[in-house]
């Protein structure tokens, strides 16, 4: 993606390379507003990808326009892998959710941002960016929606390139799922995520990750019903629910299939003991 790249009036996106999962490389940083400006995903910790980034960013600031802060949609080291040097080399405040915040003991943030809240950037055309707590891939994941626009800036809940991970520690399946219909219900136009390119349908890319993930479930759930008696371990369903992937997924299916195996025993529908799992019955 070129870099600054204009998406829309008022609306600038700017890709840095990051330590993200394959197959994405760089993180998607915006610009957003036409005067008053909110600058999103301080995400590279890499200091030429950093120097790009203070470059960028000052431009905004002698074009005229007012930066009024760094917004973090969460904290995984491919968003917030800049947020310390960026915020104190720009000199501007860092607005994360809470539950971001405590994830970040070394990097300060100067705002709280709650969902509902709604941040209003001033200019020719004003933009009313309400904020969306989005748990399920990160605790404190928050995406920001224009409904005026019908744009979202998505953060790790769609992506253009690949799937987003949803990782036991850190994430929680029934959530996700759950917050992906609460997105499909805003009626949008256009996704921003952090990995790839605008989703010019976003409700259909929405209803795909839906599917996919409660196709992937039921293949658990299968598995399991056909294991020997006492049920498999973990290493033992992903190899036989991911059978039809190569063994360079596994690992990341891995903890894909953790996630699912907490939402299914949390439901009722699975049993665990002693490390092995078995369809409830």
């Amino acid at each position: 993606m070129e870099r600054p790249l204009e998406i829309t009036a008022g609306i600038t996106a700017f890709a840095t390379r990051t330590p993200t999962p394959p197959p994405a490389t760089h993180t998607n940083s915006y610009a957003l507003g036409a005067r008053d400006v909110l600058l999103v995903e301080p995400a590279t910790p890499y200091d030429d990808e950093q120097r790009a980034f203070v470059e960028w960013a000052r431009g905004i600031a002698s074009s005229g326009r007012n930066v009024v802060g760094i917004f973090l949609t969460h904290h995984h080291p491919d968003h917030a892998g800049g947020a310390r040097f960026l915020t104190r080399e720009l000199g501007f405040p860092l607005w994360a959710h809470r539950l971001t915040a405590e994830r970040l003991p070394k990097v300060e943030v100067s705002r709280f941002l709650e969902d509902g809240e709604v941040l209003t950037l001033a200019g020719p055309t004003t933009q009313r960016w309400t904020v969306l707590h989005t748990p399920g891939h990160a605790p404190g994941h928050i995406c920001l929606h224009e409904p005026e626009l019908g744009q979202l800036v998505a953060g790790d809940m769609v992506a253009s390139e690949g799937t987003v991970l949803i990782d036991p520690v850190d994430g929680d399946m029934a959530l996700y799922l759950e917050q992906l219909g609460r997105l499909r219900a805003l009626g949008l136009r256009t996704a921003l995520p952090a990995h790839g390119g605008p989703i010019g349908e976003p409700d259909a890319l929405f209803d795909y990750y839906v599917h996919h993930r409660l196709g992937r479930e039921a293949r658990i759930v299968e598995v399991l019903a056909g294991a020997a008696a006492g049920g498999d371990t973990l290493d033992e369903l992903v190899a036989r629910a991911y059978d039809d992937k190569p063994r360079s997924v596994w690992p990341l299916a891995k903890l894909s299939t953790a996630a699912h195996l907490v939402k299914l025993v949390r439901e009722g529908r699975v049993h665990e003991h002693d490390g092995r799992y078995s369809v409830a019955v």
